[in-house]
């Protein structure tokens, strides 16, 4: 068996490359086909864990999400090499899954004539395996000064001889100059494997747009092959996890826009194309979104819960006019201390701070479970110790071996539903175990707690709001771990009757006595039907929506909009 290899190339970062060559492989799956995704290199700080050679490994959640449209079994053959950047210059490179030391000290152009034999054995396995291969291609092929070390656009193309679809967001202007100018720049033989033009995000009359797709063809020889509309809430993850960070409203996942109603593929909906009213928000859920936030994308399901209002927050303000009975959520980080660095420099810890201080829900994932905690010990001198924001008696101690593992958990019965009472705790008190690596550290009671509270208003506050994590107790939940630390109760603080209340099992989540903040090493919380179904039954008419639903609506949807033919003839050798 030698697949079909069908690929989607862009114009630009952010064409809905990703959207489509998801839809492509619910479309062709839903056939009978045996389809997988593939994606050579991708840049991402949004990863999943898989099935591997060795055990289980990361992609990037796109290919992730790719394969379970593809009603395939996501292993890490689907996105060979993994990009995670953990600054502006420098990026860890996962290879097959893997973190690679080697390769993340390699010059970036240095790197191609190393992985480009494990990507192309990687492809050629999956199309032995498989009768269609559906392949994204990274930004545009046609960056010039790339070109002699591309490996995951045409280089890949010209490996499967991929019929290739060129795809370009219509919405930000000049589509049909970034069309004719990719298709000028390739080489004829890499010109030769595009067989359609695709115009996304299209609000308006298709009709307008002659004669520009005839003239485009009679200037490249290629069709036009699909025009389609915007659809804002398909439900689908954000390309790569690129959220828009202004406040988005729940409504639901959408059916199917009508015929020249606005929808979206793969674009990001302004407030005004949102049909819930600031009036009928019930819970706002403020994300802090800081500089190297990671896995983001595992809170997009929150934007399809009715009276839910998603926000991304980057300053003390934004966080000024929530209520206690709202949300507030550290979340992953690729750099979690640096990250603490640049909340404090904004404010935000006494922010967040305030609100636990008031009773209000505070949830850290990973990385904010780390920084929830009293401090954050390097062992292997890269991060640096840091204080933690001591809403809980944790500490973290990194560590060089990475923890990557699928999880299925159950939380205890008792998820602690009383109210907050009496101040927080005391300062860390250093601990023989942890105070010679944690020298220097100083920490203070003001980075606890924000001034001008007093024990009366916390109560007061806090008895207007129910715990919202007391519905998880009992909930079995799955998701995955990706991180370094290893956090546990801190010694001397528990030797003083300071301790947080175990909530998972294997110190993966702990809970505070108030029982307003919880923190968990488990990502997808959100991604597992049960824990939405436990936290917003009161909110759903019905069951959540399903992730399988999204992708039979986007394959309905991209059968509507292709010309007739086109999708069957792009099988054909």
């Amino acid at each position: 068996m030698t697949a079909t290899c069908i690929m989607v190339l862009g114009t630009t970062s952010g064409a809905g490359k990703s959207w489509l060559a998801t839809a492509l492989c619910r479309y062709y799956a839903r056939q009978g086909l045996k389809v997988v995704p593939f994606k050579a290199q991708n840049m991402s700080n949004n990863a999943r864990v898989v099935a591997s050679s060795n055990g289980q490994g990361e992609i990037g959640s796109a290919q992730y999400f790719q394969a379970l449209a593809a009603k395939a079994l996501p292993d890490v053959r689907m996105n060979p090499l993994l990009l995670k950047p953990e600054a502006d210059t420098h990026s860890q490179v996962v290879l097959m899954g893997e973190v690679s030391a080697e390769l993340t000290a390699m010059p970036w152009r240095g790197r191609s004539v190393h992985v480009w034999p494990q990507i192309a054995a990687a492809l050629d396995e999956l199309r032995a395996e498989n009768d269609v291969v559906v392949i994204e291609g990274a930004g545009s092929p046609a960056e010039i000064n790339l070109s002699s070390s591309d490996i995951v656009n045409m280089r890949v193309a010209l490996h499967c001889n991929a019929a290739c679809l060129l795809v370009t967001d219509i919405d930000r202007g000049g589509a049909f100059a970034h069309l004719y100018g990719t298709w000028a720049l390739l080489p004829a033989p890499e010109r030769a494997l595009i067989k359609g033009f695709v115009l996304n995000k299209f609000r308006g009359d298709a009709a307008l747009l002659a004669p520009a797709p005839q003239m485009l063809q009679d200037l490249t020889g290629i069709p036009t092959v699909a025009t389609l509309p915007m659809w804002w809430q398909h439900g689908l993850p954000e390309e790569d996890g690129v959220f828009d960070m202004a406040p988005t409203f729940g409504t639901g996942v959408s059916s199917l826009p009508p015929e020249g109603a606005p929808a979206s593929s793969g674009g990001r909906a302004p407030l005004s194309d949102c049909s819930t009213t600031r009036g009928e928000v019930q819970l706002t859920v403020a994300v802090v979104a800081y500089p190297r936030i990671s896995n983001l994308d595992e809170f997009q399901p929150l934007k399809n819960i009715p009276g839910v209002r998603l926000m991304w927050v980057r300053s003390p303000a934004e966080l000024a006019g929530l209520s206690p009975c709202d949300w507030v959520v550290l979340p992953g980080s690729k750099s979690t201390t640096a990250d603490l660095a640049w909340l404090r420099s904004q404010g935000l810890d006494a922010a967040v701070a305030r609100h636990a201080a008031q009773g209000g829900a505070v949830l850290g994932v990973c990385g904010g479970l780390q920084m929830l905690g009293e401090a954050l010990v390097d062992t292997h001198g890269v991060d640096g110790n840091a204080p933690g924001l001591g809403l809980l008696p944790l500490v973290t101690l990194f560590l060089p071996d990475k923890t990557v593992r699928h999880t299925q958990t159950r939380f205890v019965e008792d998820m602690g539903a009383e109210v907050m009472d009496g101040l927080p705790s005391d300062p860390l008190a250093h601990s023989p175990a942890v105070e010679g690596q944690a020298e220097g550290l100083n920490l203070s009671k003001a980075h606890k707690f924000a001034p001008g509270l007093t024990a009366n208003s916390r109560g007061q506050w806090s008895a207007q709001c129910h715990n919202p994590w007391s519905a998880l107790a009992g909930v079995q939940v799955s998701g995955y771990e990706i991180h370094h630390g290893q956090t546990a109760q801190h010694p001397a603080m528990a030797q003083a009757g300071d301790v947080a209340r175990a909530v998972l099992p294997g110190g993966l989540g702990w809970q505070n006595g108030a029982g307003n903040v919880l923190g968990i090493y488990l990502h997808g919380l959100f991604e597992d039907p049960a824990a939405p179904q436990a936290l917003f039954a009161s909110r759903l008419d019905g069951p959540v929506p399903t992730l399988d639903a999204v992708f039979e609506r986007m394959a309905d949807f991209i059968a509507t909009h292709f010309e007739p033919g086109v999708l069957q003839a792009l099988l054909k050798p």
